[in-house]
């Protein structure tokens, strides 16, 4: 085999149509060996002798896509010192672009002997890797174009890949489960109908299914486990795991920007599937534990914000190459829309505290590339001081965690809580204005892939993750939820008709508030999980989306079955797909709903209007006044939102123009009249009731201004005046 000296720089295994340029970096390595494993399970080594800056690499002619590769390391197994080099062990490439096949645990996985951790273990992991694979770059995109949707546009719907497509009924089973699914017309026409605008997709970087969880015979579902960042995850390609899983997705890319639909990935960068020091040795760990990992004083041991394990160093310079590469590659070669941060708090702790100043924003900030596309951080982790909401630098959204408690908490009943609804409603100024953010920082959300579905949250008050084999100790046990009277399902129809309502009341909360709303996937259709909060390792139909089939009914017998009980009480959400499509078309409809600055609370000079932008008024139909906004029972107000007034100009400069709303908010426990308040206009339509049957009525009552609206307990209207 010619082994040519090959170049540095580009990180991992580069294929030019004659060839393969191989490239990893270990400071601590002694020697580096490239082997090519084959598929009768031999391999052949090839010695990295080049070194540039502690960069090992070669140029091999003839490897061609689909070669099988790892590395072994020799050097230094100390982990007093931190170092836990063995060549043993084959290790993946930190920069694979695709990954094959599955660990299979054993002790051979592991640095050290189950019986005695201290003792160094030299049994061969080969044959129980995963394996790196040589990746073909060309691909064919057309005249594929990014969306570009601007945030005020932007309506996100976050989705597992396998659990959105897995129980499709119009998707072939062999594409269910899968990137391919994501493109099918099928899914495509039913995202693009609700209104989506950019699919925000749970982890495809590479990840493992933990050893604990493979032994309990469980998954890692969600794939917060990421041990390659540069490799979609094998298991959701139809088709094959040798590069194929490349292919696939970027044809899923293409398909959804031909819908006008952005991609979204949540990426995982602040930790590895490696564990603590009691983990596997699978990649970083073996090739320079100290350059990736944050050890502690004792350095045989790893500090951990994550509440994984381990976190990566993120004043490592190599860590922070990693993590941009990362992030160009996919936006250059994968033409991703953009990013969500999973625990993006740790990414900024260089030291100990969490710094907004930290290199990695710094990185992100001047990057012409990875700076021009969406960058929605998760602002918290489980370190000391972790909680970040608001803080974040201008040029990031954030999932604003207070949004989601104030609005769970208003209509559950909780005291007190009016003053700080009326903030989120308007797009929390108080987190985002005084950094020079606007209201398009805040991404709204009510529920996520982590906690209670929608259904769950009015249907439990608490958690049952029994399924989950911890004794029902892992979960968030503060939900904010409440059970509307009934623990579970039931086929009490009082209790049903309240639940409805209040998702309603929930969709309705998200779509009429300033920011960018974002859905959780399969709240639309009511799924459940039971009441359990915490499915990260339920890959099974409790996480799976039950799309309904084409006589309306759920999309196969799992749903019947969710269970015993249930009472046929899924009957009961079958018009949320329509109410949920009929406010996010509300809300794209009308700019009014969707403003790229703060409210100013007065008349808006330049806009020929008197009338203030915003008003609040009590249902008593008077301007609200401190006393009101104080009283701890207060739970209803109406708001009064100016299309005439509001102040940001078009794209061309022009003067934008809306009609006027009143959004009525009964969040107590009984049915109250609101007079519908004088001076803001003389008549009115009814356009949502949340408490109505028909809560998106094609010709609502019109009503006078001075009149009056009941409003059953726990409902919403909106009622709107023409332009």
């Amino acid at each position: 085999m010619q082994v040519w000296p090959g170049q540095a720089y580009p990180l991992g295994a580069t294929y030019d149509g004659a060839g393969t340029n191989f490239a990893v970096f270990s400071e601590a390595a002694d020697r580096v060996e490239l082997c090519l494993l084959h598929d009768d399970g031999s391999e052949t080594a090839v010695e990295l002798r080049e070194t540039d800056a502690f960069v090992r690499h070669a140029y091999l002619p003839g490897v061609m896509p689909g070669q099988r590769y790892g590395f072994r390391v020799h050097g230094p197994y100390a982990p007093e010192r931190g170092l836990r080099c063995n060549s043993a062990k084959l290790l993946l490439d930190p920069y694979a672009r695709a990954i094959s096949g599955s660990i299979g645990w054993g002790e051979e996985v592991y640095g050290y002997h189950f019986g005695a951790p201290e003792r160094r273990n030299d049994l061969d992991s080969a044959p129980h890797m995963m394996t790196s694979v040589v990746v073909n770059p060309y691909f064919d995109w057309g005249d594929d174009r990014r969306p570009r949707t601007e945030y005020h546009h932007t309506v996100i719907y976050e989705a597992h890949v396998k659990g959105l497509t897995m129980r499709h009924p119009g998707l072939p089973e062999e594409l269910r489960g899968t990137y391919a699914a994501l493109a099918h017309p099928a899914v495509i026409e039913h995202l693009t109908e609700l209104g989506v605008t950019a699919l925000e997709m749970m982890p495809v970087h590479q990840f493992v299914n933990d050893h604990r969880l493979v032994d309990m015979g469980l998954n890692n579902y969600w794939g917060y486990n990421t041990i390659g960042f540069f490799a979609p995850h094998n298991a959701y390609a139809s088709w094959g795991d040798r590069g194929q899983q490349v292919l696939e997705f970027k044809s899923a890319v293409r398909a959804l920007h031909e819908a006008g639909i952005e991609v979204i990935l949540d990426v995982v960068y602040n930790h590895t599937a490696e564990g603590n020091h009691l983990g596997p040795t699978l990649s970083f760990r073996g090739l320079d534990n100290p350059s990736y990992y944050r050890l502690t004083d004792d350095p045989r041991y790893y500090m951990d914000t994550t509440g994984t394990g381990n976190s990566l160093l993120m004043r490592s310079p190599h860590v922070l190459q990693l993590i941009m590469d990362s992030l160009r590659y996919w936006v250059t070669e994968m033409h991703v829309d953009g990013f969500r941060f999973d625990l993006a708090a740790t990414l900024a702790r260089q030291f100990h505290e969490v710094d907004r100043l930290s290199s990695f924003f710094d990185l992100v900030q001047q990057d012409p590339v990875v700076s021009q596309v969406k960058l929605i951080a998760e602002p918290w982790d489980v370190g000391e001081g972790g909680y970040q909401v608001g803080n974040f630098p201008p040029l990031w959204t954030e999932w604003n965690g207070k949004y989601r408690d104030t609005v769970r908490d208003l209509w559950r009943g909780e005291p007190r809580t009016l003053a700080e609804f009326a903030s989120r409603l308007t797009g929390s100024s108080d987190l985002y204005q005084d950094d020079g953010r606007r209201p398009l920082a805040s991404i709204n959300f009510v529920t996520c892939h982590d906690g209670f579905t929608m259904r769950d949250l009015v249907s439990y008050n608490e958690k049952h993750n029994d399924a989950n084999g911890e004794d029902n100790r892992d979960g968030e046990s503060h939900n904010r939820s409440w059970n509307c009277g009934a623990e579970g399902e039931t086929d009490d129809p009082e209790v049903l008709a309240l639940r409805v309502r209040q998702m309603r009341n929930f969709i309705a909360t998200l779509m009429l508030s300033q920011g960018v709303p974002m859905l959780s996937h399969g709240d639309e259709f009511g799924r459940t999980q039971r009441g359990n909060n915490n499915a990260y390792c339920q890959d099974n139909e409790l996480s799976w989306v039950p799309w309904p089939s084409a006589d309306g009914g759920a999309a196969d017998s799992a749903d019947e079955g969710e269970g015993e009980g249930d009472g046929g009480s899924a009957d009961a959400f079958a018009d949320l797909p329509a109410f949920t499509r009929a406010m996010v078309w509300l809300r794209k409809d009308h700019p009014v709903f969707r403003r790229r600055r703060f409210f100013h609370g007065r008349a808006v000079e330049g806009t020929h209007d008197e009338l203030s932008d915003i008003a609040w008024f009590t249902p008593e139909g008077r301007e609200m006044t401190q006393r009101d906004w104080d009283s701890a029972r207060a739970g209803a107000l109406t708001v009064f939102l100016n299309g005439n007034a509001i102040s940001e100009p078009g794209a061309r400069g022009e003067r934008i123009t809306d009609d006027s709303f009143l959004l009525m908010v009964n969040a107590s426990a009984e049915s109250l009249e609101f007079v519908v308040p004088v001076n803001h206009g003389r008549q009115w339509q009814v356009v949502v009731d949340t408490g109505r049957d028909d809560a998106v009525p094609e010709d609502g009552p019109k009503v006078d201004a001075g009149e009056r609206v009941t409003l059953v307990d726990r409902s919403l209207a909106v009622l709107r005046r023409p332009a």
